[in-house]
């Protein structure tokens, strides 16, 4: 009896084992096949505002479309013909929503007011293979570091009618290694006068030539050309007023004409007392031509006058014992660029050519000993520099410089230098500069040959407009 028994209990709880798993199956594919449906409805949802969207943006660039066609309407609007009410409505309309436009973008904030400040280092690493005393150089032969400039520039706006700017600039003594700080520019030039005009007055560098008005850490090489150092005194630093007009012509033509107490280094000696002669005039004509998409030319024509030069440097004594005082100073320049640079790869590929030519042309007050006195010497003098860069690479450019001057006072006192040179910017705020030059005076200079290696060393924190020009 106990044997019967036991089998059917067997498969009775088998049976009901089975039934129990089969519903539990069941159950798990009706929640599957819930969770797919849920999911079909919701990419079908999801559809469906995707193309809500669709038709949203269409209707937005429909309106749009509208909107510049009634811009286009109202502009067509005659002032002649009498609009109705309703027109001349819309155009109101219209004319105080741009003043608010215009309004909303010329509203400043506190910080507009705070000037853009800059700092520019220089450092000269030199050996020249002769003495000061045998190249007239006012740096020492042989080893040299020479902290040229420490320059600090403020600029801003100073309403809106006008910008200023400041240049405050420190050098080492090469004797004492004291850094004296100057006001090297201190200039308001206005931004919105009428006829194409531009007026700047303070102290700045006036525009004469291509390099004259050009900080020494934006030249293309290390050293400022010896024709102006001797012509114009180096930069063309001046304490006067200079106007700008761009010729209301297709082609660029711009004509600067400007006057201020002295023109370069060193100053006229004012007396006691000055007249309008004592004053220097100058004035700059360039234009600029498009030679084709990658090669512009870019010429120009300067020339400077000073009446009474009134004595501009003291003496000048020339190695035969002569002392000549200058009393008018002539000058006049020509110069161009040519300049090649690809559409497609100018920042890793381009090339200069900028030359400049000077002819001086100053009466002199002679007194050469035991001679009588002239009291109107001319001396003719010509100079020139020449050069070519060329930018192999995004950091590297490499260039020639040719230089060629008279003596202001000796036109048969004749210079010449060469310095090839390459030239690596790190960035836009940090470049080295390697140069070679090879000075060869004549005889009449008084002066002997000289080698000379320069290593330059210039950076820039904080703001800085100009930063390194490639003129």
């Amino acid at each position: 009896m106990k044997i019967i028994i036991t089998p059917i209990a067997l498969f009775i709880f088998s049976l009901c084992s089975a039934g129990v798993f089969a519903e539990t199956l069941e159950d798990r594919l009706k929640t599957l096949e819930d969770t797919l449906n849920k999911q079909e409805q919701t990419i079908q949802e999801l559809k469906a505002l995707q193309g809500t969207l669709k038709k949203q943006e269409q209707t937005i660039d429909e309106q749009r479309k509208l909107i510049e066609e009634l811009k286009a309407e109202v502009k067509q609007i005659k002032p002649s013909a009498p609009p109705g009410e309703q027109i001349q409505q819309q155009v109101q309309e219209l004319k105080e929503t741009v003043d608010q436009v215009v309004e909303a973008q010329t509203k400043t904030v506190p910080s507009v007011f705070n000037p853009s400040i800059g700092f520019v280092g220089e450092t000269i690493f030199s050996y020249s293979s002769r003495g000061s005393s045998q190249t007239g150089s006012d740096r020492p032969g042989g080893f040299d570091v020479d902290l040229r400039s420490a320059e600090l520039n403020i600029a801003g706006s100073v309403d809106p009618f006008a910008r200023g700017y400041a240049v405050i600039n420190a050098s080492a003594d090469a004797s004492t290694g004291e850094a004296t700080a100057q006001v090297e520019e201190a200039s308001i030039v206005t931004t919105s006068l009428p006829w194409n005009l531009t007026i700047q007055g303070g102290r700045f560098f006036g525009e004469f030539g291509r390099l004259a008005y050009i900080h020494d850490h934006e030249l293309p090489f290390v050293n400022r050309p010896r024709v102006l150092d001797q012509y114009i005194g180096g930069e063309s630093q001046t304490d006067g007023v200079q106007v700008n007009y761009l010729l209301p012509i297709p082609h660029y033509v711009s004509l600067t004409l400007g006057m201020g107490d002295q023109f370069g280094s060193p100053p006229n000696n004012i007396g006691d007392y000055r007249t309008p002669g004592g004053l220097n005039y100058w004035g700059r004509l360039s234009t600029y031509f498009d030679l084709t998409p990658d090669i512009s030319f870019e010429p120009g024509i300067s020339g400077l006058w000073n009446p009474s030069t009134q004595d501009r440097g003291g003496p000048i004594f020339l190695p035969d014992g002569s002392a000549f005082t200058e009393i008018e100073r002539r000058l006049l320049g020509v110069d161009l660029a040519l300049s090649y640079r690809p559409l497609r790869n100018n920042q890793f590929q381009s090339a200069t050519w900028g030359t400049e030519v000077l002819y001086s042309d100053n009466r002199y007050d002679v007194n050469s000993p035991g001679s009588p006195r002239l009291t109107s010497s001319t001396v003719g003098s010509l100079g020139l520099y020449s050069y070519l860069a060329y930018k192999f690479h995004r950091e590297w450019t490499s260039g020639f410089l040719f230089e060629f001057v008279e003596d202001a006072q000796n036109n048969q006192a004749k210079t010449f230098a060469y310095s090839p040179y390459i030239t690596w910017a790190l960035s836009h705020w940090n470049q080295l500069r390697l140069q070679y030059t090879y000075t060869d005076p004549n005889a009449a200079t008084g002066f002997h040959s000289n080698n000379a290696i320069y290593l330059q060393w210039a950076w820039i924190i904080g703001s800085h407009s100009h930063g390194w020009q490639q003129r």
